[in-house]
This record gives C-alpha cells, structure tokens and sequence, in this order.
C-alpha cells in the first residue's frame, strides 16, 4: 500500500540509522507518533550500506554485535510503536505553518509535524575512489563489504589506514585465503587497540605504500605496489580489492534549511536544539564542545532530543517521563 501524499505525525525523524532508529523507539516511549524518513532504500544507514557484517564494540552492553543484528534490534525495540517509516524519499525543505514544521519531500509529499530530529549521519556519502584501477569496480574492486562470505578463500588487499580498514583486513582475515594491508604512511589513523590487533594477526602490512596498478581479465587478478621511498615495485596475486579511504560527505538539502552548520556539522545547544525552532539533531551529524562521535553517544543524545521536543509540543509534560523500568 503507498504513503498518502500527505502525512501528520508528532515527530519527525530524519535519517534512519542507528541513532533514528533509537529515536523512534524513544519516542514511541513517550507517546509520541513518530516518522522516519531517509533516503536510502533500507533501515540502518550507514551500517546497512557500508558494513552489515562488521562487528561493532562500542555499544554498551555488547562486547561485540554485528552491524545488521543491531539494526535488526533496534527495528525490532521501535515495532511496538509502529513508527511509520518513508525510505528511499529525501526531505528536501522545511517551512513553517504557525510553530508546525512543514516539509516536502523529494517524492513530492508534505509531511506536518510538530518537531523534527535530525539524525542524519553524515549524510549522503560517496567513496574517495581508489586513485587507479577503477574500471575494476563491482569485479573484484569494493569500496564496502555487505557479504563477509564474498572474501572466502580469496587473496584480498585492503587499502587505507583509519579505522574501517585495520577492522576489515582483521574481519576477513579469518574467511579469505591472505590479507595484504596498504597504507600510504607509516603511522595508522584507527583506534591504537585494533591496531595493535592488527600487527599481531597474519594480516601482511605494507606502510609508505601505495597501489599503482591493478591488473586483471575482466576482474581483479593481480596489484602493483610501490614503496614510496625506495620506488620499489611489487606485484602482488590478489582476487579483491577493499578500498576504505573513506568518504566525501554531503549534507545535501539540509544546507538549505537555514540551519547552524560549521565544517558540515549542526550545530546543537545542550538539549539538542539547533537554531531553528522545533528542530533538533542528533548523532554524528551535530557539533558541540566536547563532542564524542560514538554510536553509544548518539543514542543519549537523541533520547535528550526526544525529551527536549515532547516538552516543545506539549508543555504540560515532565522533561524526564521515569526509567522504562519503572513500575505504574
């Protein structure tokens, strides 16, 4: 059945990641009806479309949760709030009817609500490609990792130095035939503890290196690559190629709202409003002195959020409802 053309709903939540996703079960919580709109095709965000069967260890609680296993949680805690969700739609503008946020949406429908989350993410992100060899892409060359199975008993090179390369090289170093890791520098950008995971694993690193060919007969077969201080050249067998060199960000129509943004974050106040009224954000898309970009941060920001917005729509109710532990 599709989505009438115009929606009314307490709460508007845009971007369905993590964080969205706690936001809605939150604010079903709070009594709120709630929508959440993004414009990938699926529930999860980022993790959805970048790393569904990396191992996540940062949310409290959980040593280590697969990517998809916490979205399907967080699916799962926000079903009995029945939040209605619009995927595959971009909220494009916001206006104002009285103190009632107005959007539009890229399908062309209006969505009225009586405040707006933004938990965007970083919003639309694209990857820095791998300087050559991209006539490889979707054959052997990958820029994310959906199936870990994919990389059985392959030869994988994995390039880049921050945090989604060093977890991949060591993700897939169980299932893959060798793991070869090339960095351009000697020092790595990713948490100290994965890599010092890394350097004591089987995973072959290559520092002050660069990849200078791919080779291949309608895929990947084979990869130069060449020490930066020596120009040493050297051919290395290889079946799959892992780029994770990161992201271009784009906030995309969200700049266009009026919205306090600096180096493509919103800015916040302590309870999560931005400048505009009725409009609050949260996650990795907003900045604050002091801020930490861990999803276990997120969730208590858009639970501040929330609680802030429930009180803007109506002012009758407490800021703090009680622990969901609490007995009535």
């Amino acid at each position: 059945m599709s989505s009438p053309a115009e929606v009314d709903t307490d709460l508007l939540i845009v971007g369905a990641g993590p964080v969205g996703l706690y936001g809605a079960y939150y604010a079903g919580f709070r009594g709120l009806r709630t929508t959440v709109i993004d414009a990938l095709p699926e529930l999860g965000g980022q993790i959805t479309a970048m790393y569904p069967e990396k191992l996540i260890h940062d949310i409290a609680g959980f040593p280590a949760v697969r990517g998809r296993d916490l979205v399907d949680g967080l699916v799962a805690q926000a079903t009995p709030f029945s939040p209605t969700y619009l995927l595959g739609e971009t909220a494009t503008s916001l206006d104002y009817d009285g103190d009632q946020p107005v959007l539009e949406t890229s399908t062309g429908r209006t969505i009225r609500c009586q405040a707006v989350i933004v938990t965007g993410g970083i919003g639309r992100f694209d990857p820095r490609p791998l300087p050559v060899g991209n006539e490889f892409a979707g054959r052997g060359l990958a820029y994310f990792v959906p199936q870990i199975a994919d990389y059985a008993d392959l030869d994988v090179l994995v390039v880049g130095g921050g945090d989604s390369a060093v977890d991949w090289a060591t993700t897939l170093l169980p299932v893959s035939r060798s793991i070869t890791l090339v960095h351009r520098r000697e020092r790595f950008r990713a948490h100290e503890h994965s890599v010092i995971e890394l350097r004591e694993s089987a995973v072959r690193i290559l520092t002050s290196s660069e990849v200078c060919a791919v080779h291949g007969n309608g895929r990947v077969e084979a990869v130069e690559v060449v020490h930066k201080p020596t120009e040493v050249v050297e051919r290395i067998p290889a079946q799959a190629i892992v780029a994770a060199l990161g992201f271009v960000a784009d906030l995309g129509p969200l700049e266009q709202w009026g919205l306090g943004i600096k180096a493509r974050r919103i800015e916040v106040a302590t309870t999560m409003a931005t400048n505009l009224p009725r409009v609050y954000a949260a996650g990795d898309i907003v900045a604050y002195p002091g801020k930490v970009r861990l999803i276990a941060v997120g969730f208590g920001e858009v639970a501040l959020a929330v609680n802030n917005a429930a009180v803007a729509i109506d002012p009758s109710l407490d800021l703090f409802p009680g622990h969901s532990t609490q007995t009535l």
